[in-house]
């Protein structure tokens, strides 16, 4: 690696100790929120994943993994976007932030990524024995 592909790289991966905060800040008061707040009976088990907050502050990708098939997924998904500003409201009224970012949610499939990978491994183990 060339010290400006290093320079670069480390720029895109450095994140401040604020959005470190933030973010974890994030995970856990919407977690709270998803549990305590929201009574959609269309919510399936979500868990909060991770977290992206951009530089400024002003934007966050939240990432969730459902519980469920692929229609409990995209239904839950969509009642998290429909209360995104909901969310965005309750989480600026318990984190006392000057800018409240705005709030994203997206689908994390690493959960079931590493569950397929693991059942690839498993088979794999079966065939050799």
């Amino acid at each position: 690696m060339r010290a400006w592909d290093f320079a670069v790289h480390y720029r895109v991966c450095e994140m401040t100790t604020r959005q470190e905060k933030i973010k974890e800040l994030l995970k856990v008061e919407i977690s709270d929120i998803i549990r305590r707040e929201l009574k959609d009976p269309r919510l399936g088990f979500i868990t909060i994943t991770d977290a992206e907050v951009s530089k400024d502050l002003r934007y966050a990708k939240v990432y969730i993994s459902v519980l469920g098939d692929e229609k409990a997924k995209e239904e839950s998904l969509a009642v998290l976007q429909h209360a995104a500003g909901f969310i965005r409201g309750e989480f600026g009224r318990r984190a006392f932030l000057k800018v409240i970012p705005e709030i994203t949610f997206k689908m994390d499939t690493s959960v079931e990524h590493g569950a397929r990978i693991f059942e690839l491994l498993e088979q794999e183990k079966r065939h050799e024995k």
